[in-house]
C-alpha cells in the first residue's frame, strides 16, 4: 500500500522499477521507462509527497500497489 514518500525516494522507487531519469520538463520534470513518461512533482521543501498524488502517479504508471512495495 503507498504511503506518503519523499521526491527523492519516490525517484528511487520509480528506477528500481526501471525507469530512467528524472529528466526536464515544461514545468515538471518526469521519469520514462520506454515510451511511458511519468511527471513527478516539483520539490517543495521538506514536505513529502501525499498518499493521494502517490496513487495518483502510480495509476498513470500503471503500476500496482504489490510491484510498489516490493520496489
Amino acid at each position: 500500500m503507498p504511503s506518503a514518500i519523499s521526491r527523492r525516494n519516490l525517484i528511487k522507487k520509480f528506477k528500481v522499477l526501471g525507469y530512467a531519469g528524472p529528466y526536464s520538463g515544461k514545468k515538471h520534470q518526469f521519469m520514462k521507462k520506454v515510451s511511458q513518461k511519468i511527471r513527478i512533482p516539483n520539490p517543495h521543501g521538506s514536505q513529502d509527497i501525499s498518499i493521494d498524488l502517490v496513487k495518483e502517479i502510480l495509476k498513470q504508471a500503471d503500476i500496482s500497489n504489490e510491484e510498489w512495495d516490493n520496489a
